[in-house]
Formats: structure tokens, C-alpha cells, sequence
């Protein structure tokens, strides 16, 4: 009897294990593979600084599913609201991740300031996040003893409280950004064991305007590069195509070896869909498929 209560013991405390490694997995992947509305369809996703940056009050909503061919497989949902009041940005941006039946989700508040440089919309802004962070294990999906101490404690550690802060120059053609994300961790460093921290993001981009009329394209390529704590910091490189204010392409390589495409349309500046693929990085590549991404987006009151 003892053998036996000591054989399941090990068992329930390596379900839990495997448990929480599809979650830092989940989270690495995350941080390697962020949302590719970020990079162009919404910059507030990643900079709080480009919280009411543009008038009126935008509204968007992100669905992921990655690795569709893995049964549990992480599923991301994101929303975003900002809006501009003369020289602020207000904003709200929820994240929520579920892999199998581990679940983050993170809600934050954003106040920016929009400090005009001259007549040409060029601008230095300002952005700070505070919100909390919740990770927890969803009781409903776990296949296995729910009276699991390791299980309760884990669920017991309850909501953080963190933040990010963004600054970017803007203008009609040049950006330039940069983020700390995860204040509390870089303040307090209570996640020196987390390998999958993101630690820093930094892009430039530049806008090209040919043709006129029905014929106009506005192209702008953007390098960023992003650190993550326990990986090589990774740089992404590519280019967004807008087509008279209708039709957007968009790709990026990454150098983690993985690809970012996108495809897009405007409604009368006012709703705009995309849908994007990843493929995945080089060590997942071979035994999972890649990464699907919906976007929507609405601007009210312009």
C-alpha cells in the first residue's frame, strides 16, 4: 500500500509538472513569436506610448491558435480601446492565453502623453501600463486528482500587480520606439529563474509615398529588435504595403527563423480586417504546424 501511495504521488506531481511546463513553453512562444498586429495594424498592442495617438476611439480584437494539429493547444485572445484627448491617450489592453488547462490572462490601464514638435505631426510620446497578472491552473481541464496540493498552491499565489512603459518619436514618415516591459520584475526581479521573460523592445520604421490617386502606395519597412531573458535577443525585419488606404500586405522574417505574413482591408478608414500566418521557429519546425492570427479594427468618433 505504501508502494502504491508513493507510486501515485509521483505520478500527480509529474501531471503537475507537465502542467506547468506547457505553460512556460506557452510563454516562450509567446515572447518568440508575439502578435503580428504589433508591428503596424496596432503599435498599443506592445508601446503604451501609442495609446490616442490618432483621433477618435480605436477599438481592436486579436484571435491566435497556434499549433492547431496538438490537441490543447495555446489560444490567444486580445482586446485594446484608446482614445485621444487633445495631448492624452487613455487606454485598456487585456491579454488572455490558455494552453490546455493553464491560463494567463493580464489587464492594464494606459495614460500616454502626445508632446507636438512642430507644424509636421512630428511628436515625442510618453506611455505608461499598470494593470495585474493572473496565471492559474483551470480546474475543469485537469484529467487527474484535482485534490493536488502542487495544484492549489500554484493557484494560491493570486493576482500581481505590474506595468509597462513605452516612449516613441513620431511623423508623417520616421518612428522611432521603445519599450520596457514587466516593471516589476525589472524593479523587484522576482523572475531571475524565468528564462521566457521579455526584457526589452526597440523598432524604427520609415514611410515611402509613390503615386498618386488610385495608384498611391505608402511603404514602410521596420526593423525591431526584442530581448528575451534565457534566449538570444531576436531582431525582425520587413515591411508593410498600404495600397490607396484599402488593401494592406505585410511580411517579417524573424531571426529566430520563422516568417510573419499578413493580408488586410480597409473599410472607408473606419474598419479594417487582417489575417496573418507564422510559421514556426526553427526548433518547433517538423513537429508543429505554424501560427494563425485574426484582427479586427474600428475607429469611432474620428
Amino acid at each position: 500500500m505504501k508502494f502504491n501511495h508513493k507510486i501515485d504521488s509521483i505520478f500527480k506531481h509529474t501531471a503537475f509538472l507537465l502542467l506547468l511546463t506547457t505553460l512556460l513553453i506557452n510563454k516562450a512562444n509567446a515572447q518568440l513569436n508575439p502578435l503580428s498586429a504589433q508591428y503596424f495594424l496596432n503599435q498599443y498592442q506592445i508601446n503604451p506610448a501609442y495609446a490616442g495617438l490618432t483621433d477618435g476611439l480605436n477599438l481592436n480584437l486579436n484571435y491566435r491558435k497556434q499549433w492547431s494539429n496538438i490537441p490543447g493547444s495555446p489560444n490567444t485572445q486580445a482586446i485594446t480601446a484608446d482614445y485621444k484627448l487633445n495631448k492624452v491617450g487613455l487606454g485598456i489592453n487585456v491579454y488572455n492565453e490558455k494552453a490546455g488547462s493553464l491560463q494567463r490572462t493580464k489587464a492594464m490601464a494606459t495614460y500616454a502623453y502626445h508632446l507636438p514638435l512642430n507644424s509636421d505631426d512630428k511628436r515625442l510620446n510618453f506611455g505608461a501600463s499598470i494593470g495585474i497578472m493572473n496565471e492559474r491552473v483551470d480546474y475543469s481541464g485537469v484529467n487527474g486528482d484535482m485534490t493536488d496540493p502542487s495544484i492549489a498552491q500554484f493557484n494560491n499565489k493570486g493576482s500581481l500587480f505590474d506595468g509597462d512603459f513605452g516612449a516613441a518619436y513620431t511623423s508623417n514618415t520616421l518612428n522611432i520606439e521603445a519599450v520596457i516591459p514587466n516593471i516589476r520584475s525589472v524593479i523587484k526581479q522576482e523572475d531571475d529563474n524565468n528564462v521566457d521573460r521579455s526584457l526589452f523592445y526597440a523598432a524604427i520604421s520609415y514611410k515611402i509615398n509613390t503615386g498618386t490617386g488610385a495608384n498611391a502606395i505608402e511603404i514602410e519597412p521596420k526593423v525591431a529588435y526584442r530581448g528575451v531573458k534565457g534566449y538570444d535577443n531576436i531582431w525582425d525585419a520587413g515591411a508593410n504595403f498600404n495600397f490607396t488606404n484599402k488593401v494592406f500586405l505585410m511580411g517579417m522574417y524573424h531571426s529566430s527563423n520563422s516568417a510573419s505574413f499578413g493580408a488586410g482591408m480597409n473599410y472607408k478608414s473606419s474598419l479594417a480586417i487582417m489575417g496573418f500566418y507564422t510559421t514556426e521557429t526553427s526548433a518547433l519546425q517538423g513537429s508543429a504546424n505554424g501560427t494563425f492570427e485574426i484582427s479586427l479594427k474600428a475607429t469611432l468618433f474620428k
